[in-house]
């Protein structure tokens, strides 16, 4: 975190300091600026790369940096009103129209102000992820022989066998697709089993990326909802019989947001059911590997335990590592595997081979297996300090489970409380939530909010965020 500021601190001196220097007018060496700012030659490296990136400096090997020529005028913007109707025209026609909305996604995506607690990421503070592992790890894939050739459309073999044996059961490397994230592989799966216009049965509530997916392909997503032991079998069977859906999308380990784990009685009920119907289940195990220090041992995924090719799994290294770190695994069974595989094809013919050089590097070094241990450790420390820090500074918001894996605890406001009026007096505050709203296909039950201890630096973070989230809710309670 030091040198992210020192690198920050340079760019901005340096920002200051263009008008020195002519356009095209040379900027003093890297030894200079190492000399003169008392930094590192990598943070000189890295402020040039940002000044270079933003336009103001121009980069030459060999030579040196340059202050940039001035950018040319940019044209006037044409007019493109004419879209609304054809967007409007195109949407008149579907049967269920596709609606492309990131609201949901963005308020865990982007990032927060300055000063902002982020109580919204939906990722690891940098701070536990391994930054120099995969650094390594990518240094070494680039080194492999064959790194920069064309990899295997389905992925590289041997990535493809670790994803299996992390399954388990009957699958093998030749049932796995590597894919883009977890994201990518959701839009797949959607994409390759239900067509436009027709009912998905998901949890409620349930991920807002995957409602988004949904949408925007035109299919229309149907709740179900969940308890502490997850989705409700007698409920997924009422809407299989009253819908017709083929496809159900659940996350039966830790779900997002309410942390439920599928509880054992009720998971070969939920085969049972989606086979019955003729149903495929996309199971997204996204947090697997976010495992708390506390936890006992996990149940397998759900595709371990279908021998019909009922189960469609969606595994992911991104959670566990970095945001960047986008690789994935898309695992099935039967005649579904060639349509998941051709549409991937189509969308994105590969990922780059790099990146899974890259994965293979890191899960195979002793360097894995520890930052797994410290991030369990860590995530249980964060978890009670932010379960502890609500119950002594908001005892009136419900806490009705706590889980044992994943990043977030799901919280029930007060009867009448106004979310949308929490969340932005919390921002107001210092303090950036999730609204439990996008969390929903349709009408919740009650207001909620979603609040992650993965994205801040620390459990004196936790409980400063806590203390301006109670702040936000003495204002909006009067």
């Amino acid at each position: 975190m030091q040198e992210r500021s020192s690198v920050g601190d340079l760019a901005n001196r340096l920002r200051q300091e263009l008008d020195r220097y002519s356009p095209g007018g040379k900027l003093p060496s890297s030894r200079a600026l190492v000399e003169r700012y008392r930094v590192s030659p990598v943070t000189v490296s890295r402020a040039l790369a940002q000044l270079a990136a933003e336009g103001l400096v121009v980069t030459r090997p060999g030579a040196g940096a340059f202050r940039a020529e001035p950018r040319t005028a940019v044209p006037a913007g044409g007019d493109t009103s004419w879209q609304e109707v054809t967007l409007s025209a195109d949407a008149a026609a579907e049967p269920a129209p596709r609606t492309v909305d990131a609201s949901g996604v963005l308020a865990s995506l982007a990032a927060p102000p300055p000063g902002v607690v982020e109580f919204n990421g939906g990722y690891l503070h940098p701070s536990l992820q391994p930054e120099r592992a995969m650094g390594a790890a990518l240094s070494r894939a680039g080194r492999r022989p064959g790194a920069w050739s064309r990899p295997p459309m389905e992925g590289l073999p041997e990535l493809r066998e670790w994803f299996a044996r992390g399954i388990g059961g009957a699958v093998g490397a030749a049932e796995v697709l590597v894919t883009a994230g977890g994201q990518s592989a959701l839009t797949t799966a959607l994409r390759a089993l239900a067509p436009p216009g027709a009912p998905v049965l998901v949890e409620s509530p349930t991920y807002p990326g995957m409602l988004a997916i949904a949408r925007a392909a035109g299919l229309r997503p149907v709740p179900v909802p969940v308890d502490p032991d997850g989705v409700r079998p007698g409920l997924l069977a009422d809407a299989f019989r009253a819908t017709g859906a083929r496809v159900f999308v659940c996350q039966p380990l830790f779900q997002n947001p309410t942390g439920a784990v599928l509880a054992p009685a009720r998971r070969a009920e939920v085969l049972r059911i989606a086979r019955d119907a003729g149903a495929f289940v996309v199971e997204d195990d996204f947090v697997r590997r976010l495992v708390h220090a506390d936890a006992g041992p996990l149940p397998r995924p759900l595709a371990a335990e279908d021998q019909d090719g009922v189960v469609v799994h969606v595994g992911s290294l991104t959670k566990a590592t970095s945001p960047s770190f986008r690789v994935s695994a898309l695992a099935a069974r039967g005649p579904v595997l060639e349509r998941l595989r051709a549409i991937q094809v189509v969308d994105t013919f590969f990922v780059p081979r790099p990146l899974q050089e890259a994965a293979l590097e890191l899960i195979g070094s002793a360097a894995w297996p520890r930052h797994l241990r410290t991030v369990s450790a860590e995530l249980k420390t964060r978890r009670d300090a932010m379960t502890a820090a609500l119950r002594l500074r908001l005892p009136e918001l419900a806490l009705p489970h706590v889980p044992f894996g994943g990043y977030h605890l799901w919280v029930r406001l007060p009867d009448g409380t106004d979310e949308a009026a929490l969340v932005a007096a919390a921002l107001r505050a210092g303090v950036a939530v999730a609204p439990g709203r996008p969390y929903f296909s349709a009408e919740p039950p009650a207001a909620h909010v979603r609040l992650s201890f993965a994205a801040v630096a620390g459990t004196e973070e936790i409980t400063e965020g806590v203390r301006r989230l109670r702040a936000a809710y003495e204002e909006v309670r009067i």
